[in-house]
């Protein structure tokens, strides 16, 4: 571990092997439906985070396991932000798709 690994977001790689692991889990791309379009990671659901106050449609349980992401990280940590203030208990930000090495959905 270096000395700036707290500079480095979540691993990616590891939050989407986390939440295939996960009973329940939703995996949530908080990107546009464009950019959600243009590639996914397998399994995930589209709901753009200006759009995340129609969440209890997709998670109507509050403990429900969240896994988000985005393109870098940053909308989905909004996103984490947003819906733990609204009362979701088990959300993880696992961070952008740009650092993902596995193949896409599209």
């Amino acid at each position: 571990m270096g000395f700036f690994d707290f500079l480095r977001g979540p691993d990616i790689d590891a939050g989407l092997a986390q939440c295939q692991e996960t009973p329940r889990a939703l995996l949530l791309d908080v990107r546009t439906p464009g950019e959600y379009a243009e590639g996914h990671l397998p399994g995930a659901r589209n709901l753009p985070l200006q759009s995340l106050e129609g969440i209890a449609a997709v998670a109507p349980a509050k403990d429900a396991p969240l896994f988000l992401y985005c393109r870098s990280g940053a909308r989905s940590g909004q996103a984490t932000s947003l819906l733990q203030r609204m009362g979701y208990t088990r959300v993880t930000n696992i961070g952008g798709i740009m650092n993902y090495h596995g193949k896409v959905e599209r």
